[in-house]
């Protein structure tokens, strides 16, 4: 069971989606208070509201970037404008939500805030798509890879704040939109928001005093 989540303060981005919404549930189910902002409320691709949003929110413990998205097709037919809409989606979101994370954290950890125990988790969402790429998604497996170089390099740079950064790969996930696009496919054999949710929370959890800069695969048995 994971430990010491309860009171900390934690942003989940993309929780009116499949696997934002388990992970907000799997973090409060364990004792966490989570910041979920909505979509009509917060463009997570303007800076200046993102950092606002952040620079109002309590001391964080961790931030977990979930929102996102997919655009598939042939690469001969995405535009520079589809490029840039999957970078912004995935990796601009990513971006501006850990910087500021990392601020917060930071600030506490001067301040003798309340994560004076230990820096902080930043947790990103990747995909295996970035790790085992292939055609057809051309412009959203450079978005997912561009989210794991943050991820690790990001990991690097603030290991001395003792703040872990992490990110989960899951393959395609078991969801209704998934499911309706692909009827064919073997449901039962993608994994489920609840059960990527669990691994996200061990690693936004004290119980992860270790690990960070690695690439969590959630594949199921797909």
């Amino acid at each position: 069971m994971t430990t010491g989540l309860a009171g900390k303060q934690i942003v989940v981005t993309g929780a009116g989606g499949a696997l934002g919404g388990a992970v907000v549930e799997a973090l409060s189910a364990a004792g966490a208070t989570c910041h979920a902002p909505a979509r009509d409320e917060l463009d997570l691709t303007d800076e200046a509201a993102v950092t606002a949003y952040y620079a109002r929110l309590p001391p964080l413990w961790a931030s977990v970037q979930v929102a996102g998205g997919y655009a598939g097709g042939p690469f001969v037919d995405t535009s520079a404008a589809d490029l840039r809409r999957q970078i912004d989606m995935n990796l601009t979101t990513c971006f501006l939500c850990c910087r500021e994370a990392v601020k917060s954290m930071t600030r506490a950890s001067i301040a003798g805030g309340r994560i004076s125990d230990g820096g902080g988790r930043i947790i990103n969402i990747g995909s295996r798509a970035a790790l085992a790429p292939a055609g057809g998604s051309i412009a959203y497996s450079l978005s997912k890879a561009a989210v794991v170089a943050l991820t690790q390099c990001l990991a690097d740079e603030v290991k001395g704040s003792r703040i872990l950064v992490n990110a989960v790969i899951p393959s395609i996930i078991d969801t209704p939109a998934n499911r309706a696009a692909m009827p064919s496919a073997h449901h039962d054999r993608w994994p489920k928001p609840a059960e990527i949710a669990s691994a996200i929370t061990w690693l936004a959890s004290p119980d992860n005093g270790l690990v960070s800069g690695a690439l969590l695969p959630v594949y199921g048995v797909s």
